[in-house]
């Protein structure tokens, strides 16, 4: 028998098998960052400490109805001045003014993480489940990145924000995935836990070294 018919003979190797069969990423804090220089510049002219704008604007109680798609922009806007108003003593056109900087702050997406994801994409479906505004879709096309995953799932749309159990569930269902078997990736503590006491494989992430690290297994 020759060599080459003895390798036929010879069984195939198993392949390795893969380590999670999804990966679902947070969008903001983990791909998206936002430039605030104007809303500070804006704050120190009305004599507010850096962030106290977005600590009214990402409060529960003004952040949760427009994660949930109950209200739009415009509502977001008048409730961050009714809330700069009531903590702040500032008028209403001023109020409206930060508010609004806020809200139309411009972002960017980390091309190390971008680049990260696409090669992930290459082995496993890929989604971003995040907590977001109702014009998502809108800013991702600003970010040039509708290409970037197989799925999007946005708690505006859906009517759920993380950590409600059901959202993640809904997106790994989505990109036919068994809970168990996806890998999960988020900037929030809360976000992480809920996904690993689901089962998941839970990233919280830090910098592109920790996205790096939890996808080496899937490259190699």
């Amino acid at each position: 028998m020759t060599d080459a018919q003895a390798d036929l003979m010879r069984p195939a190797a198993a392949a390795e098998p893969r380590p999670f069969d999804a990966v679902l990423t947070d969008l903001d804090g983990v791909i998206r960052f936002y430039d605030m220089s104007g809303l500070t510049e804006l704050e120190r002219a009305a004599g507010l400490p850096e962030g106290a704008t977005a600590e009214i604007a990402f409060a529960p109680e003004t952040d949760l109805p427009l994660m949930l798609g109950r209200i739009g922009k415009d509502e977001w806007v008048a409730a961050i001045a009714e809330g700069l108003a009531v903590r702040r003593g500032l008028d209403a056109a001023r109020g409206r003014e930060l508010g609004l900087a806020l809200a139309e702050s411009g972002f960017w997406a980390d091309q190390t993480v971008v680049d990260l994801l696409r090669r992930a994409r290459a082995h496993v479906p890929v989604s971003i489940v995040t907590n977001a505004t109702p014009w998502l879709d809108e800013d991702l096309a600003r970010l040039g990145l509708t290409s970037l995953v197989d799925d999007v799932v946005g708690s505006a749309a859906l009517g759920l924000a993380k950590p409600d159990r059901r959202i993640y569930e809904l997106a790994a269902e989505r990109l036919g995935a068994a809970v168990t078997r996806c890998l999960f990736v988020d900037d929030r503590e809360e976000n992480v836990a809920a996904a690993t006491a689901l089962g998941m494989r839970g990233v919280l992430y830090r910098g592109p070294d920790d996205l790096r690290a939890a996808l080496a297994p899937l490259f190699g």
